[in-house]
């Protein structure tokens, strides 16, 4: 048994919002907390019509939206949160339950996707919502603008440590974002490519390894690289355990193979899939286990 709430994800709404419900107010990248650093209720803001349904927590609806003109934090005095703060995700994300960290989650990538799909590309006219989905349609020329997921894949690397020392994880550091982390390989996905493809070339190319056949480890949504981001973890061994790792020069600067008794301390947080694959592989765990939920 869990007492951690339960979010469930939906466009769809049975009505307009109503003063008890949730309210996620996204600004830029930064998301308004309450006094009570929890998220505020509709009631607690200005009257506004610009709502978009995320889901339910707990079986109460949550409605996205942005402050008037988009504007950044601090925002109008009337949506500045007097008593409260503004917070990015990945702060929030370490501090809240994973269903909280989702549903945060959801509300940057659903508003920033609203706020960089609002013209048609073919006729220029304004976009509309889709009642029920989260997609965009033309009122002039009908031209329907789904929210498209970007699914990346991301990959724990091992082979076997020398005679009577433990297993080795290959760990990179980029030439960009958090670029003082130790991380594993990643990439988007290419159209036309399956997610283990990816994991191959992604590795070719990055550090000039070939690997064994990936095994699906889990997945997660993941608001701090854009809208509609879906990481998907593997596993794999080194198909040369005597191959060292030759980095791509634009966009890693380092890649090494670390024991997995061993490891640094600067890896990524512990909310990340990418925490969660090294932590696994740093146990021991079987290939396939599921991430924490």
């Amino acid at each position: 048994m869990t007492d951690e709430p339960v979010f469930l994800p939906g466009a769809g709404a049975s009505g307009p919002p109503e003063p008890q419900h949730l309210a996620l107010v996204v600004a830029g990248r930064k998301l308004l907390l309450g006094a009570d650093d929890h998220f505020p209720r509709v009631a607690d803001l200005p009257d506004h019509s610009g709502w978009v349904p995320l889901g339910t927590l707990d079986g109460v609806p949550a409605w996205g939206t942005a402050p008037p003109e988009g504007a950044e934090p601090p925002a109008t005095d009337a949506w500045n949160g007097e008593n409260g703060r503004w917070t990015s995700w990945p702060a929030l994300a370490a501090e809240l339950p994973a269903p909280l960290a989702a549903l945060a989650g959801r509300a940057v990538q659903v508003i920033t996707w609203r706020h960089s799909h609002r013209w048609c590309g073919a006729c220029r006219a304004e976009l509309a919502d889709v009642p029920g989905e989260s997609s965009r349609r033309c009122p002039d020329c009908g031209l329907y603008v789904p929210m498209q997921l970007s699914p990346a894949v991301l990959v724990a690397v091992t082979r076997p440590g020398p005679a009577g020392q433990p297993d080795e994880l290959l760990l990179v550091r980029h030439s960009y974002g958090p670029t003082e982390l130790w991380a594993l390989v990643a990439g988007f996905v290419e159209a036309g490519e399956t997610l283990e493809a990816a994991v191959h070339r992604e590795v070719g190319e990055e550090v000039g390894l070939a690997l064994t056949e990936p095994a699906y480890f889990g997945s997660q949504p993941w608001a701090m690289s854009g809208p509609g981001v879906l990481l998907t973890g593997f596993t794999a061994t080194a198909a040369d355990p005597t191959a060292e790792p030759v980095v791509d020069g634009r966009e890693l600067v380092a890649a090494r193979w670390f024991p997995l008794d061993a490891l640094p301390a600067e890896l990524p947080p512990a909310y990340s899939l990418s925490r969660w694959l090294i932590d696994s592989a740093r146990a021991g765990t079987a290939l396939g286990a599921a991430p924490p939920q």
